[in-house]
């Protein structure tokens, strides 16, 4: 029932400016899977449905959202990693989210949370770390510290991301944006 009041941007605004929103980031962590991945899926209408109004409020609440995102990020539950990493990844990618693109980009621990990512047992979250990580690797822009981080470790990059995920022949894309980025690493200045 709330997924449906959801598709009215007006409720939607209501819901995501009240306190009660923040009791999310609880729901979709209950160990009955039923019930988590049912607020997972309004979770994610919630903050992608009305592309404006998500943007302007990850903008306004930026520092509030993440800070609870994070503990969905390092959450114990796979399911809720997996989840959670693959929002990010869309909420990122999206043009209207330009502006927090940019910012989460912009913060080196983010970008060692998915350096580590990468590394996980897991190859799902392990490819869907990927498609975070690009977006680091990929900005013209870099801050100082990502640039650094990238330079410090870049022969380990090259080499990790050349084995990565290398029975992916068929995944074209993928390919093509593994070989951009190990480019991109290999031809960074110091």
């Amino acid at each position: 029932m709330l997924r449906e009041c959801i598709r009215h941007e007006h409720l939607a605004k209501i819901i995501l400016q009240h306190p009660v929103f923040y009791n999310f980031f609880q729901y979709v962590e209950v160990s009955t899977f039923d019930i988590a991945s049912d607020a997972f899926s309004t979770f994610k209408e919630l903050i992608t449905k009305h592309k404006a109004l998500c943007a302007e409020f990850l903008e306004t609440n930026y520092d509030k959202f993440f800070e609870s995102y994070q503990n969905l990020l390092n959450s114990e539950n796979y399911v809720t990693r997996r989840q959670s990493l693959k929002l990010l990844g869309e909420l990122l990618l999206d043009r209207h989210n330009f502006a927090i693109m940019t910012r989460y980009i912009s913060n080196p621990d983010n970008l060692k949370l998915m350096m580590n990512m990468l590394k996980e047992k897991s190859r799902s979250i392990q490819f869907e770390a990927f498609h975070v990580f690009k977006v680091f690797v990929a900005n013209p822009n870099k801050p100082k510290a990502i640039a650094e981080i990238l330079l410090r470790n870049r022969e380990k990059l090259v080499e990790f991301l050349t084995n990565f995920h290398t029975d992916r022949t068929e995944d074209e894309q993928f390919n093509d944006e593994k070989a951009y980025l190990i480019k991109q690493i290999q031809d960074m200045k110091a």
